[in-house]
């Protein structure tokens, strides 16, 4: 399963290769929806769209991000300052007598001091940043879709709640950032072929076992170890990663749109690195038809998704889990 991504979601960037727009309205209405629901995550990569904002509209976006972002240094330096007179008290403790809990204490601070601190700096940064545009389930991205014949990178939730099922979806089918192809025409049929989107990648990430990266069984004493790799097609070039996604409403609750990468069998050198499935990477001539699924069949969509695009992929191993 893909947890995660390199993904292009700056409207100028991909303006040249598929003519799009922002879509402004639900744009505002998220961000300023974060502003009252902390647990609203949005890819910082996305907010770049805004660095510069020339339209009123721009400029009313561009003042919610700015106002999420002191909010969230005021509550970072709040913390660092927590544990930095955690770490001075447990520091004075040590001097007196060392116990367990002052070592741990000054273990835990320490830790976290650095955390927050890198936190801070990214935070108010000006740089781009690659983690910038890295996205993990259950945060907001920009992926494409058609709308009144018109392409729109919009903001959706990397993780997929169907329309009309029960919030605790969430908690149950925590997996459900992706969507399986062979499951497409049975739990997901409600959005196959109906409510389709692409998502612009450039490299992506799997969690995989380290045995089965090595190709070997695991040692009578070994304890099964996960390693992420990351994916980069060689040459580089961008993958046009074909996704559903579902409008959730509920009159008690805020609006919901999520979306899914489809998933498949893995291309021979990602099997070959331990992984048994991979995100499915359209090729560029199919992205309008995909975007346009009404009035196709099921096959003509089977068969996009079967005519798929398959670079070589090198990975690395990014650390161990």
């Amino acid at each position: 399963m893909c947890y995660s991504a390199q993904v292009i979601q700056m409207v100028r960037k991909l303006s040249r290769q598929l003519g799009i727009r922002l879509d402004y309205d639900e744009i505002e209405k998220l961000f300023f929806r974060r502003l009252d629901d902390s647990g609203t995550l949005i890819s910082r990569g996305f907010e770049a769209n805004f660095d510069e904002p020339v339209t009123d509209q721009e400029r009313r976006i561009k003042g919610a991000i700015d106002l999420h972002r002191s909010r969230l240094a005021s509550k970072m330096e709040k913390d660092l300052f927590t544990q930095k007179t955690r770490f001075a008290n447990a520091q004075r403790q040590l001097k007196e007598k060392e116990t367990k809990k002052a070592r741990d204490d000054v273990r835990i601070s320490t830790n976290k001091i650095e955390t927050l601190s890198t936190k801070l700096t990214q935070l108010r940064s000006s740089e781009p940043n690659e983690e910038d545009n890295r996205i993990f389930p259950f945060v907001y991205a920009g992926v494409i879709v058609k709308q009144d014949g018109q392409n729109l990178l919009t903001p959706m939730r990397y993780h997929c709640r169907p329309a009309g099922k029960p919030t605790f979806y969430d908690r149950q089918f925590p997996g459900l950032y992706n969507a399986r192809r062979d499951n497409l025409e049975k739990f997901w049929s409600e959005q196959f072929g109906s409510h389709h989107a692409i998502l612009v990648v450039e490299s992506f990430y799997e969690n995989v076992k380290r045995h089965a990266m090595e190709h070997r069984e695991l040692l009578a004493d070994e304890a099964e170890e996960n390693v992420v790799l990351q994916f980069k097609p060689e040459p580089a070039q961008t993958m046009y990663i074909a996704c559903i996604w579902s409008h959730w409403t509920d009159p008690k609750e805020p609006d919901l749109r999520g979306f899914a990468a489809i998933t498949d069998e893995p291309p021979a050198d990602v099997a070959a690195a331990g992984h048994d499935r991979c995100i499915i990477n359209l090729r560029p001539e199919h992205v309008e038809a995909w975007l346009t699924p009404e009035g196709r069949s099921r096959d003509e969509l089977q068969s996009m998704l079967s005519d798929r695009a398959i670079p070589v992929f090198q990975h690395e191993v990014q650390k161990a889990a």
